[in-house]
């Protein structure tokens, strides 16, 4: 099993003494989810064979067969070496690796009570055979004894970067503990495993809730966007009326344009209240549980608090350390927000509102101010957002910049018939598959995010990239054309930046591959693709309008420019305020918290403005509370924009977003590099140098300290 897979049934693994799983597993018979791929282009998900009833035995099967190869690595009688255990771990649990990958996309894009159910039943299970593995200290001895020799080993650099990531993960996870300890953050991870699958299937609960407006509440906003609600209101059984879906790409574009105060505060209330609403699908409790236990594995590892834990491993290193780069963006960003906020309270009085601006109130009254201030209203821009043609500004920019082309291929098994597929090649050579799967439907979780199938390697035999972007755009009726606001097209940029660092991946093995790389460096490649939909030469091809085929017209682009700028506080204030969250709840400490009231006092002692919520309140904070992803770790984003501003500095100082010679340095020192190199190496690599706060602040319209 490689290290990815190693940490995807839990990722707060801890290496303990050799014990088996607390569970049976079945004898187990053949179904497709079992199956080795087969097809062509190396081998293909078998998605139009999975079964919902075949996830259970499928997985007791895999998991007795992973078990039974890592029996075979301590078994070995040779002296440990990095062929006979390093490169074997990183060989074994292929079939478990395959059914994580469908398991994954059920959960995320197909989830039903049927699976939610195997979900409840598998997750603490799948934890405890985790543990199972990392508790081995005959396989840590092993690892031990390679790491420690790999300098008098004949490796590669890359070997010896695997290498440290297998021994350093047993470390982290807790190897030198006594027994008792160790079994205790055994009982942890597997309670932990079953409270994220809860605090899953409550969100999903939320955000499958709707809105119901009455025509007269539809009255005002865009054409497109009015008739997006009726035709979703037609297919949720409330036709002649409105629905928003509890979910951002529904919400937040009625938020923007409905000029109905009263829908909005509906609208609104229900999108911010996901998880906390009591009663059954409440997270609060949840999270509570989750906090302590976090705490409580922590000090058994050795480390003062989770965030602490966390981090170490992480480009930042520790929680101080992003903190720092935090809180010098928080002031600055809170004064933008507080012109704004004067901008749009002068109009609200000059129109006779009576009222002061409110949450429900910000995006629509910002809408205004940008309109006044640069004459720009982004409900302007939408008729040129045409989601294929977006699709196609992604291809021929990773194709200028990385010599990819894409071309749709068909017969390529899918879990939903709206999932295209396209073959991936670069220099006439196959690189992978890119599968999207574009709109909302019932069961699959809101937002955007990338996933990979398959990962690139050439450890065994060259095996080439499979991977996938999600999104939740409202699909048109009747095959109209789907137009998306302008954050969800930079949106659709940022997360093909992900699909690009996994195409990109050129590694020998599989744990050191793609996007497995510290988390707050792996949102670095993505948000820097963000910056090619604003390039002149996509603008003028490919951000034209719906109807007359014609590019969005100069002076609109100039305008967009110039107001780049605009409500930078806003979204610096609204992500910011829920990554210092996220991080001073897991510095609390071994406290019982109180998410709400929490939430509420440390936002009043950052001087949070009260016309602003967290872009992700604590309920439903699916990053830090759905698995340990992202926990201590929301601001990674932050972190990695850094890097990113940094980055397209680099471009700009070489005179064009195309620039051949960096295009081909980005490639080779960071995009191909996967994990094999240090983050902070592979930056210097392609900078010369450490980053530099200066470009941020540049990015965003805020002061620049001296010497940045």
């Amino acid at each position: 099993m490689n290290r990815r897979t190693l940490l995807a049934a839990s990722a707060a693994a801890v290496a303990t003494a050799a014990v088996k799983p607390a569970f049976a597993f079945s004898a187990g018979t053949g179904n497709a989810l079992t199956a080795p791929w087969t097809g062509p282009y190396g081998g293909l998900p078998a998605f139009d064979k999975v079964k919902v009833s075949d996830f259970k035995p499928a997985l007791e099967l895999a998991m007795a067969e992973n078990l039974a190869e890592f029996d075979a690595i301590t078994a070995n009688a040779a002296p440990p070496s990095f062929a006979n255990t390093i490169a074997a771990m990183e060989d074994s649990g292929r079939m478990l690796g395959r059914l994580y990958r469908y398991y994954g996309v059920w959960s995320s894009n197909m989830s039903s009570p049927e699976f939610q159910a195997v979900e409840a039943e598998m997750d603490p299970k799948l934890s405890a055979f985790n543990d199972s593995i990392t508790q081995n200290a005959a396989l840590f001895s092993r690892v031990r004894d390679v790491y420690n020799s790999r300098g008098a080993a004949d490796l590669t650099d890359e070997q010896k970067r695997v290498t440290w990531l297998y021994h350093n993960n047993f470390v982290r996870s807790g190897a030198n503990l006594n027994a008792a300890d160790k079994a205790r953050v055994a009982a942890i991870n597997e309670e932990l495993a079953g409270l994220f699958t809860e605090f899953n299937k409550n969100l999903l609960h939320d955000e499958g809730l709707i809105t119901v407006l009455e025509p007269a509440e539809l009255e005002g906003l865009p054409d497109s966007l009015a008739e997006t609600a009726r035709s979703t209101a037609k297919a949720k059984g409330q036709d002649g009326k409105g629905v928003i879906l509890n979910t951002r790409s529904s919400a937040q574009p009625f938020l923007t344009y409905s000029p109905n105060r009263a829908a909005r505060e509906k609208v609104w209330k229900a999108f911010v209240n996901r998880g906390d609403n009591g009663g059954e699908f409440d997270n609060n409790a949840i999270i509570t549980k989750i906090l302590k236990l976090r705490a409580e594995r922590a000090k058994l590892l050795g480390f003062k608090t989770h965030a602490h834990w966390r981090l170490e491993d992480s480009m930042a290193k520790t929680p101080e350390r992003a903190m720092e780069l935090m809180e010098a963006v928080w002031p600055p960003a809170v004064a933008a927000v507080k012109r704004d906020v004067a901008d749009m309270q002068a109009i609200i009085d000059a129109e006779g509102g009576g009222f002061k601006l409110a949450p429900w109130d910000y995006r629509y009254y910002a809408e205004k101010v940008r309109k006044a201030k640069y004459d720009l209203d982004l409900n302007e821009v939408k008729p040129y957002l045409e989601l294929n043609n977006l699709r196609e500004a992604l291809f021929f920019a990773a194709g200028k910049l990385h010599g990819f082309k894409f071309k749709p291929v068909s017969g390529v098994p899918v879990f939903h018939p709206e999932v295209k597929v396209w073959e991936v090649t670069r220099k006439g050579k196959h690189v992978g598959l890119w599968y999207f799967d574009p709109f909302a439907r019932d069961g699959k979780r809101s937002g955007a995010w990338m996933t990979d199938y398959r990962t690139q390697e050439t450890f065994k035999k060259p095996i080439t990239t499979l991977v996938s972007n999600n999104c939740n755009y409202i699909k048109g009726e009747d095959g109209a054309p789907v137009l998306i606001s302008w954050d969800d097209a930079e949106t659709m940029f940022h997360e093909f930046g992900h699909a690009i660092h996994g195409l990109c991946s050129d590694v020998v093995y599989p744990s050191v591959s793609g996007t497995s790389v510290a988390r707050d460096y792996v949102e670095f490649p993505s948000q820097l693709n963000e910056h090619w939909l604003t390039t002149p030469e996509v603008m003028k091809k490919y951000i034209i309008h719906y109807q007359t085929k014609k590019p969005i017209p100069a002076e609109l682009v100039a305008k967009i420019e110039k107001a780049k700028t605009f409500n930078q506080g806003f979204d610096t204030v609204e992500y910011l305020a829920s990554a210092l969250i996220d991080m001073k709840l897991h510095l609390a400490g071994d406290v019982t918290i109180d998410p709400d009231k929490f939430e509420r006092e440390e936002l009043a002692k950052l001087g949070m403005p009260e016309e602003i919520v967290m872009r992700h309140r604590t309920p439903q904070f699916g990053h830090v509370f759905s698995s340990d992803g992202y926990s201590a770790g929301y601001y990674s984003y932050l972190w990695a924009d850094t890097l990113t501003a940094d980055c397209w500095e680099a471009f700009m100082e070489a005179g064009s977003a195309y620039d051949r010679k960096t295009a081909d340095r980005l490639y080779a020192t960071i995009l191909s590099q996967g994990n094999r190199k240090d983050p902070a190496e592979q930056f210097r690599d392609f900078r010369g140098r450490d980053p530099k706060i200066g470009a941020l602040m540049r990015d965003r319209g805020f002061p620049v300290p001296e010497g940045a």
